[in-house]
């Protein structure tokens, strides 16, 4: 078992995991999710001894990965599968990390055929395909038969009959009994590998349930309807109804309404009592995909201006505002927070929305000082202008010329 308490990691000012507690359980595939920079590598290097946290700890068995006898025999790990000699065959390669560990040399063959690599054993991995890579760097995490393993983004490469292998022999790895640790970020495929996730943003935990539960409590079942386009007096008449009714109804970007907290056949009646004709009525049910998105929408760094035009992006709540995230101390907090409806100015004399309590100061907060103005770049020297060239004869050939 993995049992992290209190970890934190900060590289000078920055923060990258803040006060992080979780436990992986033997016995399931435990999924590790999280949006870019949230500190999902840095939290498995430290339960790898690769990073020491600031402060906090994490162990495996009890006992903090330094500390472990053989360690390869009992934690295995897939960060990096670059991390090969391009020189070495892939035999040769797994060899020479069976030897450091004392892992008999039949244990090679064994792994090379359990990933598929058996037929090019003894070609120079500098040769191998992404997803050929990956999978040298599943057989190196297995080489020790260990009761641990850590995962970071296993899928990366291969093909879908590759994907399927993964995802098979991480059911079969923790039906043996042991400790599986998954990192991605193809929330497909973990909604059909993981038995548990745990998902953090910003370096603090978010959610840590069981998959089913993480979709009921971040996403809801809802039903798609559509009106003739032509129609949309039509359309606007069914919304009004539905809502009258206690459903809530969103609008689509093709046109046509989500709606939840009504069953399909009460919108049916619903419809054909408001005399309005349907062209579409189908139900869709949550994904894990839909939940993560919900759930660590505050927490992204990185988002394509596109997206909101696009329709991507979730509906905003009332007045603008997302539910509010945990505050790390110290930390900047720009982006965490919905951006206020328009024509609201946010930084006008701290007025609070309509409805919405005065926040309480934080007692982190830096005041704002207005930033020094830096002193004005010398001017460039001036470029010489480059000599003209005469002008191509055309008449020639290009040699020539």
């Amino acid at each position: 078992m993995i049992e992290a308490v209190g970890l934190t990691k900060r590289y000078g000012a920055k923060t990258a995991v803040y006060n992080l507690s979780f436990q992986v359980r033997p016995g399931t595939v435990t999924g590790f999710l999280g949006p870019n920079g949230s500190g999902k590598s840095t939290t498995m290097r430290m339960i790898l001894g690769l990073d020491r946290p600031t402060s906090g700890h994490v162990t495996i068995g009890g006992h903090p990965f330094r500390q472990l006898p053989n360690a390869p025999r009992q934690v295995g790990a897939l960060l990096d599968a670059k991390a090969v000699h391009g020189g070495r065959s892939a035999r040769n390669h797994l060899l020479s990390l069976a030897q450091l560990a004392g892992i008999p040399a039949r244990r090679v063959d064994e792994v090379l055929g359990v990933v598929g690599l058996q037929d090019v054993a003894r070609k120079r991995s500098n040769g191998f395909s992404l997803g050929m890579g990956q999978r040298l760097g599943i057989a190196a995490a297995l080489l020790g038969d260990p009761q641990v393993l850590l995962f970071d983004e296993p899928v990366n490469g291969l093909d879908p009959e590759g994907i399927l292998w993964v995802r098979n022999l991480m059911k079969a790895l923790a039906a043996e009994g042991r400790t599986v640790f998954v990192s991605s970020h193809l929330m497909s495929e973990m909604a059909l590998t993981a038995d548990h996730l745990i998902v953090i943003g910003r370096g603090q935990l978010l959610a840590d349930m069981s998959v089913k539960d993480f979709i009921s409590a971040n996403s809801a079942d809802f039903a798609r309807v559509r009106t003739p386009q032509t129609e949309p007096a039509q359309r606007d008449k069914l919304m009004g109804v539905l809502a009258e009714a206690g459903g809530q109804v969103l609008s689509e970007p093709d046109g046509a309404l989500r709606v939840t907290g009504l069953p399909l056949p009460r919108i049916s009646d619903l419809a054909h009592g408001a005399d309005v004709r349907l062209w579409e009525l189908s139900p869709h049910q949550a994904s894990l995909e839909e939940a993560y998105m919900r759930l660590t929408q505050g927490a992204v760094d990185y988002r394509s201006t596109t997206d909101q035009r696009a329709g991507l992006m979730q509906q905003p709540d009332p007045m603008g505002y997302a539910p509010p995230q945990p505050v790390v101390p110290d930390v900047p907090q720009q982006g965490w927070y919905a951006p206020p409806p328009p024509g609201q100015n946010p930084y006008a004399g701290g007025q609070q929305p309509t409805g919405q309590p005065a926040q309480p100061p934080q007692p982190h907060a830096v005041p704002h000082q207005p930033a020094p103005t830096a002193p004005a770049a010398p001017a460039a020297p001036a470029v010489p202008p480059a000599p003209a060239s005469a002008p191509a004869d055309l008449s020639k050939s290009e040699d020539a010329r």
